[in-house]
């Protein structure tokens, strides 16, 4: 069983990013064959500047290196040092229906949000279905607003097939983690830079964290009064690092009352904080050794290149290009 992710380099990551992608991935390296590698090419829809995109993909190896991911288990890249990606990116192009790419409402939430229109923007969902497609992916852990892509990604590869011959890209199968498909920001919403409502897997300082959990968005309920856990952003996040006794034993003393949301901040600030000690030791080491990153990277590209030069010159014979 061969497993294909990729996360963005485009910025400091956040618990959203670990649970939602990290360590699904980190936990799928002993069950099958892992590919995981740092999309640049995507990222270059929003981040323009070179230095700042050069700094977000060394951060994001050191992070995942950091957070578990194993060398010896999984392949691990940079995108952009695999270009066989982007020649399999134009020949599903040419077979992708411009209405199913009309249809991705990422494009449309990118554009709300005021990012400047491009066809790179608009064509991203097939440039990340050559993402999965060279690999001859079986399993692609995805977020729960990643799985319209991954539909695309499996219509664009049925439509190449049925044009040029059954079987010859491997259609994938999501992989959905339902219980942390969305993790809630500060203020309720999906946690994500672009809301600033982001909890930082490695905030600098320990003062930091805390004082980004103490502003979690709660009601004006007094401390003496009982507490609805239902749809408490709090409890959800702290189902995510808490055992199911924890938990349970966190709504009872909500329904019982006498307790203010502060004292129930800071007991979540010390789940996530205990939660990425040994990690933060880990990267600290990781950041004094920056050749062994990027030995990791390159290393990770090679086999990865070999892999997709497979699937390629197989496409190529398929649709007629070369010898």
């Amino acid at each position: 069983m061969r497993i294909l992710s990729g996360i963005q380099p485009s910025g400091r990551l956040h618990i959203g990013n670990y649970l939602g992608m990290m360590e699904p991935a980190i936990r799928l390296q002993n069950e099958g064959e892992a590919f995981y590698f740092i999309a640049d090419y995507h990222a270059l829809t929003s981040t323009h500047d070179p230095a700042v995109l050069r700094e977000n993909v060394r951060g994001l190896a050191i992070d995942f290196l950091a957070c578990g991911l194993d060398p010896e288990k999984a392949t691990f890249w940079r995108q952009s040092d695999v270009p066989e990606v982007t020649e399999l990116t134009w020949i599903l192009s040419c077979v992708t229906p411009m209405g199913l790419l009309e249809r991705c409402v990422s494009f449309k939430d990118k554009i709300a949000q005021g990012v400047s229109p491009s066809h790179g923007l608009f064509a991203y969902p097939v440039l990340q279905a050559a993402d999965i497609l060279i690999f001859d992916s079986d399993i692609v852990p995805v977020g729960k607003d990643q799985k319209q892509h991954l539909e695309v990604t499996r219509d664009i590869a049925q439509k190449f097939n049925d044009r040029y011959g059954d079987e010859l890209l491997r259609i994938p199968e999501p992989q959905i983690r339902e219980e942390t498909a969305t993790v809630p920001g500060l203020d309720g919403r999906k946690m994500s830079k672009s809301y600033d409502n982001s909890i930082e897997i490695f905030e600098e300082t320990e003062k930091k964290l805390r004082k980004k959990v103490m502003k979690i968005v709660t009601d004006s309920t007094p401390v003496e009064d009982a507490k609805d856990p239902e749809g408490s952003y709090l409890i959800q996040l702290y189902e995510l690092f808490a055992s199911k006794a924890e938990v349970e034993e966190m709504k009872a003393s909500y329904r019982a009352g006498g307790t203010g949301y502060g004292h129930y901040k800071q007991q979540l600030f010390e789940k996530i904080w205990g939660a990425f000690e040994p990690m933060r030791e880990k990267r600290e080491a990781l950041i004094a050794d920056p050749d062994y990153v990027e030995d990791v990277l390159q290393n990770g590209a090679k086999r990865a290149q070999e892999k997709a030069r497979e699937v390629l010159d197989r496409v190529r014979k398929a649709t007629g290009l070369g010898r």
